[in-house]
């Protein structure tokens, strides 16, 4: 109670001395035109600390208020291709400056130099550029801490990043990837100390970033920027920790660079379902969002493929390492190399209701399973430029997989009045070993002085996999009165031989028509073959798996032929950037079975479309509208006219006279943030629909033997769309609170057919949610948060309807007070609001740690709880268009564990944790 009063005397005594003030003004170029999204801010003339900022509108006008304790400021306007414009100012309640000229500057690129400050925030088109040093952070704060302060942005406590409500895909470092292609391990690792500036822009690959090409305006890329005198040294953290339950983690970073070069290592080893290098100075690998770290969610990913997730419990071995450098002549090379072995756990029981036109059956089950795989991955990339207009690059990729696992099940199968149907108990172990091979190569070259370029690209990629399964299977079947009149055993030994090529070329052009319309042509080939045999063997007498089974084998010999010829046209201006374009497809299929000596040879054309505009409506404020349509082909599979009886419960024969399924996506999404006001909103709509879905045509009989084969079916569609918005309230005393809510929905109808007959399911979705996040002087924030999930589905072949919500309450709180000492606490409760009876439908999930600082600011002692009420579980229910299903799986219980992490950093030749303080 004491703390807290001193901190509310504080409070009052600071606000008692603040004074509140508003500076009116009007921003023009030499010539008196208006310079819109200039930036205007205030500075403490002693240490030039960041007071407040805002952005001129379309107008020039801007109006900067706020609250200080201070006499004077200086008053700075930064534009590109200005001088920076500064004048002290005598802090009054209200003031008018007028109109303010600035003046060309004598050197453009020389600008930050000669310019003893720089803008907090900078809008340059289609790029958002902000200062680190003008948004304050704790001294040791990370980048996902930084990232917290910006204007616009949102971190999510899984980790996610969104700019003005659009997500971001990658996080740069002076323009690079930093150790694969997930932010997390950016954001938790790279300190703030670092940090000169971050850009916002589109995403882009890197041809794209070459010829100029407009980027993913649907994704977000953030470079971070290195202070150049900085940009040589390195920094670490080692974590080990014990806990109760045989619980334990370990786990290294290490990142050294030197101008162009950088090296980074990391290695890891836990049984707690973590990656374990996202760092996080609270909970480290135990994570901030204790629902999804329970259940084996926390994870990442390095060039597309993901480590340290899913269900059950997981031990997992890391180690891995990124190579980066740069030469002469724009030459780079990176390479990575990352391996991963898994130990995984996993246990379920699960209750599904069956619901057919004319009788509803139920199955309840419990199977067990456990996974042991080892993953190597591989990657490179090399790139030169042998002048400004040519661009070479080569990316070749690596993976070998193997692994074993081994599954148990038992299943009972019962009528509505419980009589017996059948029971079914298998057991398979299974080997597996793949490979997989890929390389993109590339050329680009640019012509003339508009944009004009063309590039040609060769990419392939060849996959094997041999896998051997022993399966056993126990079915015992009753007849209608309950009683057995059957047992069918399963003993198989299946081997399956895999191997897939895919081969493609491409051509892209594009031809500037006029200064801001360009014209694009492409055409892409792609020839894939594969082979895929399955062998099943029965076993004899003798237990020996000697006699082949031919019904139940297959061989596929597959080839595919793609042509993919499009023109588009390209329009780029100051406010507009729009794209239209279209094109012809032609996909021909062949199949071959040779155990039954039948094929098929199907050939498709079908014309697609899309076009995009983003229309800039102001500062800080856009339009973005996307169509497109594309077909897919149904598969071979899907298309064979084989009878696959491989699973004799459930027999698949594919229909060659299948149509591709036509789908068409609309999104439209609206953004804006008022710098003025420090609030942003956006909105988005998104509507899918199919045309000739492919869809499964099952019949069950009276013993549930499925039959299924397949045809297209129109009427599926899916709309979804929602908003945010947030406020941010600086306050006096360096504090701030930010409130935040947002409502998300999503409308769809399903088609389909059950047990032959035609039904369609609609469901709606409504899911609004509230935040705040109040952060005091750094030293302490608090974070609840709510959200509720309302849930309505219908099924026309049976008119039921399904009605529930659930809910979702959090209370995160961290204090870096009193001095050394770091505090966590992350309690949240969840409601299920349709859970069957028997299954637990609401639980509080509660994690918690204490930390010490040792060793100045290096290293920090810690006892950490997970689930500290011992209550967290895994019960889902899920509803589909014809079942019911209730799951409870094995989950990460209560521990406790004592950690210590040791950070080690040097930068430019300095300790950055040396002889200083907290502020």
């Amino acid at each position: 109670m004491r703390i807290f009063f001193s901190l509310a005397l504080l409070l009052i005594a600071t606000s008692l001395t603040a004074q509140s003030f508003e500076i009116n003004g009007k921003v023009v170029n030499p010539q008196g035109t208006p310079l819109e999204s200039a930036t205007i801010y205030v500075e403490k003339p002693s240490d030039s600390t960041l007071v407040t900022y805002t952005i001129s509108d379309d107008s020039g006008n801007f109006q900067l208020s706020g609250k200080t304790a201070l006499e004077k400021v200086n008053l700075l306007i930064s534009y590109a291709g200005m001088q920076t414009h500064q004048q002290e100012i005598k802090i009054q309640e209200q003031q008018d400056l007028g109109t303010l000229k600035m003046e060309i500057a004598d050197n453009t690129l020389d600008e930050i130099t000669i310019t003893s400050s720089r803008a907090p925030v900078t809008i340059k088109k289609d790029t958002l550029e902000f200062n680190a040093a003008s948004f304050k952070t704790r001294k040791d704060a990370n980048l996902e801490e930084l990232l917290k302060e910006l204007p616009g942005v949102e971190v999510a406590t899984d980790g996610s990043i969104t700019v003005n409500g659009t997500p971001v895909q990658k996080i740069k470092v002076n323009g690079k990837d930093f150790f694969g292609d997930d932010p997390k391990i950016a954001t938790k690792n790279l300190p703030k100390e670092l940090i000169n500036k971050l850009q916002v822009v589109d995403s882009k690959t890197k041809s794209e970033e070459f010829t100029g090409k407009e980027g993913d305006a649907e994704n977000k890329t953030i470079n971070i920027t290195i202070d150049e005198d900085k940009n040589r040294g390195f920094f670490s953290r080692l974590t080990a920790g014990g806990g109760t339950d045989d619980r334990y983690e370990l786990s290294g970073i290490g990142n050294y660079f030197k101008n162009d070069l950088r090296i980074s290592v990391l290695g890891s080893s836990n049984n707690i379902n973590s990656s374990g290098f996202t760092f996080d100075e609270v909970y480290d690998a135990m994570g901030r969002n204790a629902y999804s770290i329970s259940r084996g969610r926390n994870g990442f990913s390095i060039n597309g493929n993901s480590f340290g997730s899913g269900n059950g419990i997981t031990k997992s071995n890391n180690i891995g390492f990124s190579f980066v450098n740069e030469w002469p002549q724009e030459t780079e090379l990176s390479t990575n190399y990352f391996y991963n072995r898994a130990d995984n756990r996993t246990e379920s029981i699960t209750e599904r209701e069956n619901i057919l036109p004319d009788r509803r059956y139920f199955n309840v089950s419990e199977s067990s399973g456990t996974r042991l795989n080892d993953n190597h991955r591989f990657s490179m990339g090399f790139e030169i430029q042998p002048d400004t207009l040519t661009r070479i690059s080569v990316s070749p990729n690596f993976v070998a997989n193997s692994g074993r696992s081994s599954n148990k099940a038992y299943t009972e199968s019962f009528e509505a009045d419980d009589t017996p149907i059948n029971t079914a108990l298998t057991d398979n172990y299974s080997e597996v070993k793949s490979t997989n091979f890929s390389n993109r190569l590339s050329f680009s070259r640019k012509f003339g002085e508009k944009g004009g370029y063309y590039s040609l690209y060769f990419n392939n990629q060849n996959n094997t996999r041999k896998q051997d399964n022993n399966f056993f299977s126990e079915r015992e079947v009753y007849d209608d009165q309950g009683n057995l009149t059957r047992t069918d055993i399963q003993d198989q030994l299946i081997t399956e031989d895999n191997k897939e090529d895919n081969y493609g070329v491409s051509a892209n052009a594009r031809f500037p028509l006029t200064e801001k319309l360009m014209l694009d042509l492409s055409y892409r080939f792609e020839k894939e073959d594969g082979r895929n045999e399955r062998l099943v063997y029965e076993a004899d007498g003798d237990g020996e798996y000697e006699l082949l089974d031919e019904a139940l084998s297959s061989d596929f010999k597959s080839e595919s032929f793609n042509h993919r010829p499009s023109v588009g046209l390209a329009y780029n201006g100051e406010k507009l950037r729009a794209n239209l374009s279209g094109g012809f497809q032609s996909i021909r299929l062949k199949n071959e079975d040779l155990f039954t000596n039948s094929e098929i040879d199907n050939t498709y054309d079908n014309f697609f479309a899309s076009a995009f505009a983003r229309y800039r409506m102001g500062q800080g404020k856009s339009i973005f509208i996307n169509y497109r349509n594309s077909w897919n082909t149904p598969s071979l599979r899907q298309l064979q006219p084989v009878i696959n009886t491989i699973n004799p419960l459930n027999i698949v024969v594919g229909n060659p006279d299948l149509k591709p399924t036509l789908d068409h996506r609309v999104y439209v999404n609206f953004n804006n943030f008022d710098f003025k006001t420090r609030s942003g909103f956006y909105a988005y709509l998104s509507a899918n629909f199919t045309d000739d879905k492919v869809v499964a045509r099952t019949t069950v009989d009276e013993d549930l033997v499925r039959t299924t084969t397949y045809t297209n079916l129109d009427g599926a569609y899916n709309i979804s769309g929602g908003g945010r918005t947030d406020k941010t309230f600086k306050l006096e005393n360096e504090s701030s609170i930010k409130i935040q809510g947002g409502l998300h929905g999503n409308y769809s109808k399903n088609v389909g057919f059950t047990n032959g007959e035609e039904y369609n399911s609609k469901s709606l979705n409504l899911t609004p949610n509230i935040g705040l996040t109040y952060n005091f002087r750094d030293l302490v924030t608090i974070e609840p948060f709510y959200s509720i999930g309302f849930v309505d589905a219908e099924y026309s072949f049976n008119k039921r309807e399904e009605k529930y919500n659930n809910q979702n309450v959090s209370l995160a709180i961290t204090s870096y007070w009193p001095e050394k000492f770091i505090i966590g606490s992350d309690i949240a409760y969840r409601n299920i609001g349709n859970a069957a009876p028997g299954f637990q439908d609401s639980f509080y999930l509660w994690n918690a740690s204490l930390g010490y600082e040792l060793f100045g600011e290096n290293g920090i002692l810690k006892i950490k709880v997970f689930d500290l009420l011992d209550q967290n579980i895994a019960t889902q229910r899920f509803t589909g268009d014809d079942f019911i299903q209730d799951t409870q799986e094995l989950v990460l219980e209560q521990y406790f564990m004592l950690s210590f992490t040791y950070k080690l950093s040097k930068f430019g030749g300095k300790d950055p944790n040396k002889k200083r303080g907290r502020r």
